[in-house]
This record gives C-alpha cells, structure tokens and sequence, in this order.
C-alpha cells in the first residue's frame, strides 16, 4: 500500500469515527426536517438529477445494482447510494458502477460538514449518521454531476432521508418482516410506510406482493394518482434455465420479451430481481408496447451485473458461499436457490448473526439444505453470542450438527475441514460446500476473509 493510499484510508477512518458519534442507522427519530433543512442548505443537490427510489424489504441493493448496470450501458451517468455496506464505507455512494474513492468521501464529508453543524445546531435531535451520509450522497452525485441517481432507502420509506429526493420512478421490492423493533409487526402498516416513497403521478413497479401488503400500496397508488406496472401482469420471468455460473432468462418487459439474458447470479429470486430492474428502466426511458429497449444492451448489461455478497462464490474447492440473508424471507430465498441449483454432497453453514433479528425464523429456513452448522459472531456490537445461538439452534438442528466456534475465522476453517471430510474415497472434495451467511455484516467479513476488495 502505497503512502498515499495509506493516508487516504486514515482519513477514511477518522471521518468514519466522527460519524460514528451520531445516531446510528439502528436508532431512528421519524423525521424528514433534519434531513430537508441540510438539503435546503445544499441548494437541493437532489433535484440535480433523475432519481430511482428503491424500496422495499429484501433484493433491493440487488436491484439497484442492476438498475444502475441498465441505466448505465444504455449511456447514462449514474450515481448509486445504497447502504449498508458490506467492507467499506466507501461502497455507498457509488459513480459510474464503481465506490468512490476514500479520499472523495472524505471530500464529501467536509465540504457538507459545516452544513450539518448549522442544522445539528437548530434541532432538538442532531443528524444521524444515515442523515448525513444521505447528504453526502446527493451532493457527490451533483458534484459528478449524474443524469440519473439510484436510491435504495435504508429503513421504512416515507421517513426515511432519502425519500426527501423526488423520485419519478419508485420500486417496491418483495415486503415482509424485519426490523420489527422500529417497523413494528403489522405487514400491512408496514408496506403503508414503505409506500410512502410513492410520489404524486410517478411511476410505481411493484415487485408481486402478498394480498395483505398489496392492499395498502395500491390505495397509496390510487391516493396520488401514480401508474403501477405489476410483477405478473405486466412484466416477469417467463422462463428461466439453470446454466454454469448463473442462469439464463426470458422476460417479459413493458416493452415485449427479452430472450438469452445470462444473469450471472443464482436463484429463482435473483430472476425476478432482474424482471424488476428491466421494467423499472424501461418505465424511467418510457417504454411501452410500441418501444422497447436495445436487446443487446441488456443483454449485455445483465451479463456484467456483480452483486457481492449475495450467493457469491469465494472460493472454489470446496466452494464457498457468501450470502447476507439476514431474515427470514431473504434465507428461504438463499434456501431456495442452494436446493435448486447447486449439488453438494455435504453441505456446512456458517452463520454469525445480529441479536435483534428474528434469528430462529433464519434457522428454520436454513435447517433442511444444510447438513450441519458452526456458529459463529461477527464484529458488530449487535452480534448474538455463539453460545446463545448455539441455544437457539439446538432446538432446530439438534445437538450434533452444531459446532460453535468464536471467531468467523477460525469457524471458517472449521467448516471447511468439515465439508472436505469423507468416509468414501471416491468422493471428492468439489463435493463439499460452505455458506457464510446471516447478515451483511457477517458476508462481507467473509468475502475479507478470502481477500475479495469492496464492489
């Protein structure tokens, strides 16, 4: 590591260690004033540029990502702010596909920091941490400048800072039940919050929903007169062929099909993820039935989509998994897809996961694809001890598929030795596998682990 990029990575730090005085993303005051009364001081840098708002429970960083690849290959600029990260910070405020670089966010940083100070100074509640690096976010994106920006909301949707942009086009991902402590339990007060990133006479693509949280949606559709195109109406996955490295998929887009798209990412969930990013650009360019997008731009662009952390392979023999499902609807997925499309004659999973999760709801999920578990912890102060996993787990896996180890890397190690054991020396070790997995935290100290840099 060069001197330079040494002391980049320093102030990175200490910009980090400033921010982290505030509120953290896990404590919320639901308030968009702090939020507007910085924007306000900024000139509303957000106004600089087309916004996509993506909201929702689980796959939305997925589909960002993907929106962002569209957006980009068909000619764009585009910025992307998603949270939260998986290595580095960095990786939040992306421009032109790529985290900005340390010394940039540090420049973001200072530049709205005296801002920040005035609004801190004229509210009851300072910023919190989410707050400013929203801030920081929109106006790295005018200062790029972008055409266009891709927001994925950190935690509800009418309360949250990023919903202050005026997005035209607002996706709602798959909704279900995390965050309980601050969203609540009523699925259908939640999806009412989460649809509050819907804006007057936008433009709504719906990812399919349960009866009881399409309801609320549609009457916030219906109350601010916004156009919804509907997974399994007007666009979806028509087919899709499990192939090597990924899958191969047929659309249906607002503007027709769209045949020998490679993704290359697994899991039927990863599919539907790309139907939503297509119409959600398709639905920002306009297309319709009498205008469609360049096939071979998405195809092209879809081929080149990276989604770290999400069933990404680290490591080859045995494979190596990570996946940052951390509820239970993102491990049926995970679930779902390890079953469907992967062979392994013994499969070990490595779960580190947050205490205020609904953590026995992930076991469960995880409980009939996986032979054993070792249990671990992550770096998070909010991580569960082992020991009290070990507990929860036992009731679900039973005593003698559990293994529990404190460190993630010596659990790592661990699993490994277990998936390459054998009793039949015919079986080879590409036979074994390992996923890391239970939260982003836990995935992106995994992809560390095995010398994968920030995406």
């Amino acid at each position: 590591m060069s001197g330079t990029e040494s002391g980049a990575l320093h102030e990175l730090r200490v910009v980090e260690a400033e921010l982290n005085e505030r509120w953290p993303e896990t404590k919320i005051e639901p308030s968009l004033d702090r939020i507007r009364a910085l924007t306000d001081l900024l000139a509303d840098p957000q106004r600089n540029y087309q916004v996509v708002h993506v909201g929702g429970t689980n796959g939305k960083s997925s589909v960002s990502r993907m929106v962002d690849a569209l957006l980009t290959r068909i000619g764009l600029r585009v910025g992307r702010y998603t949270s939260p990260h998986l290595q580095l910070a960095t990786e939040r405020i992306s421009i032109d596909g790529k985290p900005i670089s340390p010394d940039a966010y540090v420049e973001a940083y200072r530049d709205i920091a005296p801002y920040v100070s005035i609004v801190d100074s004229n509210h009851d509640v300072k910023m919190s941490k989410f707050e400013v690096l929203t801030g920081m976010a929109f106006a790295a994106f005018a200062d790029a400048p972008v055409e266009a920006a891709v927001l994925e909301v950190g935690l509800g949707g009418g309360w949250d800072a990023t919903n202050v942009a005026d997005a035209h086009i607002a996706v709602l991902c798959p909704i279900a039940l995390d965050h309980a402590d601050y969203l609540g339990t009523d699925l259908a007060g939640i999806a009412r919050e989460k649809a509050g990133i819907i804006k007057p006479e936008s433009v709504v693509v719906l990812a399919a929903q349960t009866a009881e949280v399409q309801t609320p949606i549609m009457e916030r559709i219906a109350e601010v007169d916004a156009t919804v195109a509907r997974e399994g109406n007007e666009f979806g996955v028509l087919s899709r062929t499990v192939a090597v490295g990924g899958q191969m998929l047929k659309l249906q887009g607002l503007g027709g099909t769209y045949d020998e798209i490679f993704l290359p990412l697994h899991g039927e969930h990863q599919a539907r993820n790309a139907a939503l990013a297509l119409a959600t650009v398709e639905a920002f360019f306009g297309a319709g039935a009498d205008q469609q997008l360049d096939v071979e731009a998405v195809q092209e662009a879809f081929a080149g989509v990276i989604t770290p952390g999400r069933l990404e392979r680290v490591r080859a023999a045995p494979a190596v998994l990570v996946d940052a499902a951390h509820n239970p609807h993102g491990a049926r997925a995970l679930a779902d897809a390890l079953s469907s499309e992967f062979s392994f004659r013994r499969l070990v999973a490595v779960i580190a996961v947050l205490a205020d999760k609904d953590v026995r709801g992930v076991l469960r999920e995880l409980e009939p694809v996986v032979e054993e578990v070792v249990l671990t912890k992550n770096s998070s102060p909010r991580a569960m001890d082992p020991d009290e996993l070990a507990a929860l787990a036992k009731d679900i896996f039973g005593p003698d598929r559990i293994v529990v180890e404190q460190r993630l890397d010596d659990a790592v190690e661990t699993a490994i030795q277990m998936a390459e054991e054998t009793t039949d020396d015919s079986d080879t070790v590409s036979g074994g596998g390992v996923v890391i997995t239970g939260s982003v935290v836990t995935a992106g100290e995994g992809r560390a682990l095995f010398g994968k840099e920030p995406l």
